[in-house]
């Protein structure tokens, strides 16, 4: 969108932008996190108790994917009506 308008758009698009991208990063790692504890836990026999904790963390890390989703679908949305031609 910024080649066609041969300008660069307003820096809380790139800022909502980074920061999906970043949310998205912390679900990566918050699932790989879950899966190796679970598989540590399994070879172990240890209590269930540390699970859910982990599936809670990655609940809220989700959470946050949803919000960070939202705000840059509507900020994409916004740029594009920017830089479409009235």
């Amino acid at each position: 969108m910024e080649r066609l308008r041969s300008s660069p758009l307003h820096a809380n698009i790139s800022a909502a932008l980074d920061k999906h991208l970043e949310v998205i990063h912390v679900v990566q790692s918050r699932r790989k996190d879950e899966i190796v504890n679970a598989s540590n836990r399994q070879r172990q026999g240890t209590s269930r108790c540390q699970d859910d904790r982990d599936v809670f963390v990655l609940a809220l890390a989700i959470k946050e994917m949803s919000v960070a989703t939202r705000k840059a679908r509507t900020t994409l949305w916004c740029a594009l009506q920017m830089t479409l031609p009235k």
